[in-house]
């Protein structure tokens, strides 16, 4: 049975769609947008529509960006000869945030998975082998340490050594906070193996 009337049933429906919003966050976003002023409403809807039409991605790392070359790939500040490969911009921004990277990026868009009917041709990685072909002295893989990311990585590693490039891996290993009995045993294999001499 419907409780709403057929607008707002709609709206809950669509906003329900979105990653991360379930049935009572939908909700609660519905009614909020319905009791916003008109020309915030609007604004919100004409804000949604300009980044879906402008928002690309950057002609050398791939990530989202409204420009042809994002802030990261554009600064003399960064070092162009360290590419960081993540999966997704999230990844970028999550590491950017810990203000210590001043490497740049180059964004996959997904990683390899046969299950899902991904292959290495699904995601950017053809677009990475031709920054490869310039001036790189070293890159990071930072692809998930799930069993996508770790395909990911091999794949890239062994794609990328013959050509004398330096291939890394982030380390991973116990996270900060973490009650050792609660963490997988891989996980505990990573972190012994990573240990660091302090």
């Amino acid at each position: 049975m419907n409780y709403y009337s057929t607008q707002i049933s709609k709206l809950i429906e669509e906003l329900g769609r979105l990653p991360g919003v379930g049935a009572k966050s939908a909700q609660r976003l519905a009614f909020h947008i319905i009791n916003m002023p008109k020309d915030q409403v609007e604004h919100l809807a004409s804000t949604m529509l300009e980044a879906r039409s402008n928002v690309k991605y950057c002609k050398i790392c791939q990530t989202l960006t409204d420009k042809e070359v994002c802030p990261i790939c554009s600064s003399d500040k960064r070092d162009q000869k360290v590419i960081m490969v993540v999966e997704n911009t999230r990844d970028l921004a999550a590491y950017e945030k810990t203000g210590k990277f001043d490497g740049v990026y180059h964004v996959l868009h997904g990683a390899i998975s046969p299950m899902l009917g991904i292959g290495p041709q699904d995601i950017k990685l053809k677009e990475l082998m031709l920054r490869l072909q310039g001036d790189v002295d070293e890159v990071i893989i930072a692809t998930n340490s799930s069993l996508e990311g770790e395909a990911t990585a091999m794949y890239i590693s062994k794609l990328i050594k013959p050509a004398g490039i330096k291939v890394s891996r982030i380390a991973s290993g116990v996270p900060v906070g973490g009650d050792l009995e609660y963490i997988d045993e891989v996980t505990l294999l990573r972190a012994l193996d990573g240990r660091i001499q302090l």
